[in-house]
């Protein structure tokens, strides 16, 4: 079995330590008050999200406006008129918990609804590290996070690729190559990794973020891919782990 790291901090600390994928991490800081007015005050929009945690739950978007703050947690928007009084709630819902604030990156959409790209990444029977899998999934109506558990859609990254730029081939090689350097990363950091899920947001310049590592993605979402044969791998390479 794949060894797991639970904290999205030493993670993404892991990935920004390599050169060509630090240009791929949105600025990511441990959430204080001061850090979270920095980032709102840089970005306009950043995400709050639990150190640890799963599916998607927890995360709460950020936003500073003119007329002052709001928040979301999962389809609920409440609004504030000062920063200090949007903390004091913030810090209610987190309840004492580790918490990150990110850069928000502004999610494409398709069909009015939010995405993003899960990438596969595994260690090959090769000893490799080889993106076996890429698929999109879009949030559920109105709704911050596109987790499949949470309500997300499953859908084609090909399709939703398309619907953006007209170079899909292009965008999905390059996703591909971010992978493998990505599992590499990880591997040197957490010496027993060998897969990892990447999230995947892209930008309306086709800049493609990493929002997240996972390092015990769910595989199953890709029984829904087109091509069977991506599951079958995707299973293959999981029983061959050093160490099985």
């Amino acid at each position: 079995m794949s060894r797991y790291v639970g904290s999205k901090w030493r993670k993404t600390a892991a990935i920004e330590r390599n050169a060509l994928l630090a240009q791929y991490v949105p600025e990511t800081l441990k959430m204080t008050g001061a850090s979270l007015s920095q980032l709102l005050q840089r970005h306009g929009m950043v995400y709050v999200k639990p150190d640890r945690g799963t599916y998607g739950n927890g995360v709460i978007r950020v936003e500073r406006s003119g007329e002052g703050y709001n928040y979301q947690v999962g389809k609920k928007i409440r609004r504030f008129d000062q920063f200090a009084s949007l903390y004091q709630s913030i810090l209610r819902q987190t309840r004492g918990r580790r918490y990150l604030v990110q850069k928000g990156i502004h999610l494409l959409e398709y069909e009015g609804r939010r995405f993003d790209i899960r990438v596969m990444v595994q260690f090959a029977p090769g000893r490799s590290w080889e993106t076996t899998g890429i698929i999109g999934r879009v949030a559920a109506k109105n709704k911050i996070v596109t987790n499949y558990h949470s309500g997300g859609k499953i859908v084609s990254a090909d399709v939703l690729l398309r619907s953006n730029t007209d170079q899909v081939a292009a965008k999905l090689l390059a996703l591909s190559k971010l992978g493998a350097q990505a599992g590499k990363a990880m591997q040197t950091a957490f010496p027993g990794v060998y897969e990892i899920g990447l999230d995947i947001a892209m930008d309306k310049t086709m800049h493609p973020w990493i929002l997240e590592v996972n390092t015990r993605p769910d595989p199953y979402i890709f029984r829904k891919h087109k091509d069977p044969k991506v599951f079958r791998r995707i299973m293959r390479y999981a029983k061959a782990y050093p160490g099985k």
